[in-house]
C-alpha cells in the first residue's frame, strides 16, 4: 500500500472514531436525567461535560506542561506561541492557577501524515512542589485528565519528586514527552550525561528514548559590553529560543493522531465524569426512595390497623403496595404503569414463596380475630378494646414488614435496570430477605404507628 493510501485509510478510521466518540458524549449527556436538586453539586462535573462536547465539536486538542517551580513552563510555552502571553518571572511559584492561550502554529510538514485541522490549546499549571500540596496534586490531576498531551518539564537531573510525578501522570494514560529544558546552562559534555542518565536511569521505565527532546526555551547567551572607560564586560543577554525539536515533536505526534487522542480522551474523561454523576444521582435518588418506602409502610401499617375486615386489608395493601412500586420506578428512571407494577408484585410475592404464605395465613388470622374484638365491643362494654389494639397493632406491623421487604427487593431490581442481574429471582429475594432485620423494622413500625395514631 502506498503512503498517501496508507494515511487516507488512517485518516477514514480516525474519523470513524471522532463521529462516534462525539455521538456518544452527546448521547451520555442526553441520558444524564438530573433533577435541579440533583444538579447541585455537581455543576462542575456539568460544565466538564459540556466542554468535551465543545471540544469534540471544535476539534480542540489540550496540551498541558508540568513541572516543578522555576523549570521555564511558562517560557516554555512562550517560546512555543512567539509571545509572551504567559507569566513569568524570579518569583517562587508565579504561575498561581491554569492558564490556557491558543497555539496558531507555522506547521511544520511532517511526511505520509495527515495535519490535525483543529485547535491547538496550551496549558500551564502551578508548580509541583507549591505550597498546599494536596490542592495542587488535585489541580494537576484534573487537568491532566482532560488533557490530551502532557509536557513534563525539567531542567536538570530529576528528583525523587518529579520522578513520583511523572509516575502518577502516567497513570493517566495519555501521551507525555519529557522536557530537558534550561540546557543552554550546561557545557555541551555534562548537557549529553544529564540526557543519557535521565534517558538510561531515570524514566526508562516510564519512556522512550524518543519521547525526550532538550530545549532551551529563555537561554542566556553571552555578550561583551565595551564600557564608557574603554573597558570590555561580558553579560549575559537573552537569546533565540531553542524549541523546534520540541514543535516538531508536538506536531508529529498531533499530526499522526490528533483526532484519535481527542476521541479518546474525551470518552475517558466523560465516562469518569458519568460515574460520579451517576453515583450521586442515584445517593440522592436512594434517599428519596427510603422517604417513599417509609411513608407507603406506615401508611400500610395505619391502613391495616384501622381497616375492620379481612378483604380490606388484602386489597389495601395491594393498592398501597403497587402505588410503590411506581413511585420507586420513577425515582429509578424507569417507566412502569400501574398494571406492570403490579404484575411485578406477583412476581416479588411468588419469589417470596412460604414466608409470604405464612405472612398471608397470620394476617388472616389476625384480621378475623381483630374483626371478633371488633364487634364484641358493644357486648363487653368496651373491655376488647385493649386486645383490639394489641391485635390490630401486630396485624399492622407484619403488614409494614412485607411491605418495606417488597420495596428492598424492588429497589435492588429497579437499580439493576429492571432485572434481576442475570440471577434467579428467587435468590436475589431470599438474599434480601436475610439481611433485613425484622424485629428492628417491626418495632420501629410499631412506634411510629403509635404516635400516628395516638395508640397506647
Amino acid at each position: 500500500m502506498a503512503d498517501a493510501d496508507y494515511a487516507e485509510f488512517q485518516q477514514i478510521f480516525a474519523d470513524l472514531n471522532y463521529q462516534e466518540a462525539e455521538s456518544t458524549l452527546k448521547s451520555i449527556v442526553h441520558r444524564l436525567d438530573l433533577t435541579p436538586r440533583e444538579r447541585q453539586g455537581l455543576e462542575a462535573e456539568l460544565e466538564g461535560l459540556a466542554q468535551m462536547v465543545h471540544k469534540l465539536q471544535d476539534q480542540v486538542i489540550q496540551i498541558a506542561v508540568f513541572g516543578m517551580v522555576g523549570r521555564g513552563k511558562s517560557s516554555l510555552l512562550n517560546a512555543l506561541l512567539g509571545e509572551p502571553r504567559f507569566t513569568t518571572g524570579p518569583l517562587h511559584g508565579v504561575t498561581r492557577d491554569t492558564a490556557t492561550a491558543l497555539w496558531q502554529v507555522n506547521r511544520v510538514a511532517v511526511p505520509n501524515t495527515i495535519p490535525h485541522r483543529g485547535k491547538i490549546e496550551l496549558v500551564d499549571t502551578p508548580g509541583i512542589d507549591e505550597i498546599d500540596g494536596e490542592s495542587r496534586a488535585k489541580l494537576a490531576q484534573d487537568t491532566a485528565t482532560q488533557s490530551d498531551l502532557i509536557l513534563f518539564v525539567v531542567a536538570g537531573d530529576m528528583t525523587r519528586v518529579e520522578y513520583e510525578a511523572l509516575s502518577q501522570l502516567r497513570k493517566a494514560s495519555k501521551p507525555i514527552v519529557l522536557v530537558f529544558n534550561k540546557i543552554d546552562q550546561y557545557p555541551p559534555l555534562d548537557r549529553s550525561a544529564i540526557y543519557a542518565k535521565i534517558r538510561d536511569d531515570r524514566v526508562k521505565e516510564l519512556l522512550s528514548p524518543s519521547e525526550i527532546v532538550m530545549t532551551a526555551a529563555a537561554p542566556l547567551e553571552p555578550r561583551a559590553i565595551r564600557l564608557p572607560n574603554g573597558q570590555t564586560q561580558v553579560e549575559l543577554v537573552p537569546g533565540a529560543p531553542q524549541v523546534e525539536d520540541l514543535k516538531l515533536k508536538i506536531l508529529e505526534i498531533l499530526e499522526r493522531e490528533g483526532k484519535d487522542l481527542i476521541a479518546l480522551n474525551s470518552m475517558l474523561f466523560a465516562d469518569a465524569l458519568q460515574t460520579r454523576v451517576v453515583q450521586r444521582k442515584l445517593r440522592i435518588r436512594e434517599g428519596m426512595a427510603n422517604q417513599l418506602i417509609w411513608k407507603s409502610v406506615v401508611a400500610q401499617a395505619a391502613a391495616v390497623a384501622l381497616s375492620p375486615l379481612t378483604v380490606i386489608d388484602v386489597i389495601t395493601c395491594a393498592i398501597i403496595d403497587t402505588t410503590m412500586i411506581v413511585g420507586l420506578s420513577q425515582l429509578y428512571g424507569i417507566d412502569m404503569d400501574s398494571p406492570r407494577a403490579f404484575a411485578l408484585l406477583q412476581r416479588i410475592a411468588l419469589a417470596m414463596g412460604g414466608i409470604s404464605v405464612s405472612e398471608l395465613l397470620a394476617n388472616l388470622g389476625l384480621g378475623s380475630l381483630k374483626s371478633l374484638l371488633g364487634i364484641a365491643v358493644p357486648v363487653t362494654g368496651g373491655a376488647s378494646l385493649a386486645g383490639y389494639g394489641v391485635v390490630a397493632l401486630t396485624q399492622a406491623s407484619i403488614a409494614g414488614f412485607s411491605t418495606y421487604a417488597i420495596a428492598q427487593i424492588t429497589k435492588e431490581y429497579l437499580a439493576n435496570g429492571a432485572s434481576w442481574g442475570g440471577q434467579n429471582p428467587k435468590t436475589v429475594v431470599q438474599r434480601i430477605l436475610n439481611r433485613l432485620d425484622e424485629r428492628s423494622i417491626m418495632a420501629r413500625i410499631k412506634h411510629e404507628l403509635k404516635l400516628k395514631l395516638d395508640l397506647s
